[in-house]
């Protein structure tokens, strides 16, 4: 969400940015819409200020006995109220129209954003470790082949239970996964310094109006029959947790984290990575939130992108990270990592973690400030959101990079506290 009084001042610098998102000018449409909602108010107010006058004159008609007088001001204060009446409906609709529009357009980047149209302009920060060297001869398997191998990866019984895009992960699979979780969740809590929450995983539409799911992206949603929606990922309860409220300015930057199930429809990716778990509509991931004053915000970006990182570096996972262009980056992004794990069964790096600041775009639409110490008046957080990391992709990544000729899976050394001194399953 945007504030309509920057726009008005910076009206081609925010339609230059929104053209390197290859989103079509859009400052003159709004003013446009915010001069019909002022004028309105206008109008209002000087009915108001008419009523109260007429109020008064009522009165002192009377006194004088001007009856005829005093019953025209009465007239003329009933149609006032009846204006007033309709007209505080019309200024709702008005504000309700310029808000609409604003929260469909995305946020602006960050100027040191590389433009670009598509991942395939996203440019290459780092990357880290060396690809695994496999000493049989065959291929690298995919995960999908090493999990039915085992007997602990079941697509065709989750099909039948749920449809497409599930899984059910027995044995020492889910066992596997199980510990990744755990891994992360403790990694975040005893080492980066996140306090660890359990939040619900059905919200409201407010939480997803505030992190700018809703409007956008609602066919992405999964919605109950009682109003409710699974959540697509926990930065959406984890961020809200602070909306409408004046953060006090000695707890930022607040950090949080949780390890939850996310639920998404897929909807834009018919097609897609449609063998194996890359793609599900069920998953669990260990997410991270930040809440920042905006001189924080840039910097907490670097070390939230640096604990998700050490994730991979602990599970000895080769990976590079990536600065997406701004044709790439989410809805709400002002600036985004990508990490992209390899994995030598698809002999290709795939995405498993995003980091990204906002800036105030969510903080304005939750309406979550803080009061710095050398102002009088409070202003807007800015908050950011990574993964940290997606399980079900780290699992993809460990049965692919520790895969051995035999079929069986080598258990990382930092996982096996997780799974009883486990080296080897399969």
């Amino acid at each position: 969400m945007f504030d309509i009084k920057w726009i008005r001042e910076h009206a081609d610098a925010f339609d230059q940015a929104l053209a390197k998102r290859g989103f079509e000018a859009s400052a003159a449409r709004l003013i446009a819409l915010d001069d019909s909602r002022r004028s309105h108010i206008t109008k209002l107010q000087e009915a108001q200020e008419r009523r109260n006058s007429a109020s008064k004159e009522i009165g002192k008609a009377k006194g004088s006995g001007d009856d005829a007088r005093a019953q025209e001001l009465i007239d003329e204060v009933a149609q006032i109220k009846a204006f007033i009446q309709s007209g505080e409906e019309e200024e709702r609709r008005l504000n309700s129209n310029l808000e609409a529009e604003m929260a469909v357009i995305p946020n602006l980047p960050h100027d040191d954003v590389p433009e670009g149209e598509d991942e395939n302009d996203n440019v290459l920060l780092r990357a880290h470790g060396e690809k695994p060297q496999f000493t049989f001869n065959e291929r690298p398997k995919e995960h999908f082949e090493l999990g039915e191998t085992l007997g602990d990866m079941d697509f065709t019984t989750a099909a039948k239970l749920s449809g497409s895009r599930f899984v059910v992960l027995k044995g020492q699979v889910a066992r596997l996964e199980r510990a990744l979780g755990q891994f992360m969740i403790d990694l975040h809590t005893q080492e980066n310094g996140y306090t660890e929450v359990s939040p619900p995983l059905l919200v409201h539409d407010a939480p997803l109006y505030g992190t700018s799911q809703l409007p956008k992206f609602e066919e992405d949603l999964f919605k109950t029959t009682t109003g409710h929606y699974l959540i697509p990922t926990a930065e959406v309860p984890l961020t809200n947790l602070v909306a409408g409220q004046i953060v006090p300015e000695d707890t930022l930057p607040l950090r949080v984290t949780a390890l939850t199930y996310c639920f998404r429809s897929e909807a834009g990716s018919a097609g897609r990575d449609t063998r194996g778990m890359l793609r599900q509509h069920q998953f669990q991931k260990c997410e991270l939130v930040s809440v920042t004053t905006p001189e924080q915000s840039l910097e907490e970006l670097d070390r939230m992108l640096a604990c998700a990182e050490k994730v991979l570096q602990k599970l000895g996972l080769h990976y590079r990270v990536m600065t997406l262009c701004t044709g790439d980056m989410g809805f709400g992004a002002r600036k985004t990592y990508d990490i992209e794990v390899w994995l030598p069964g698809q002999d290709a790096y795939r995405e498993i973690s995003s980091c990204s600041v906002c800036g105030d775009f969510q903080a304005r639409r939750m309406n979550t400030r803080f009061r710095p110490a050398d102002s009088k008046h409070p202003v807007h957080v800015h908050t950011l959101n990574g993964s940290g990391i997606a399980v079900g992709r780290a699992l993809i990544a460990v049965l692919e990079n520790y895969q051995n000729g035999d079929g069986s899976i080598s258990v990382p050394e930092v996982l096996r506290p997780y799974l009883g001194g486990l080296e080897k399953i399969g």
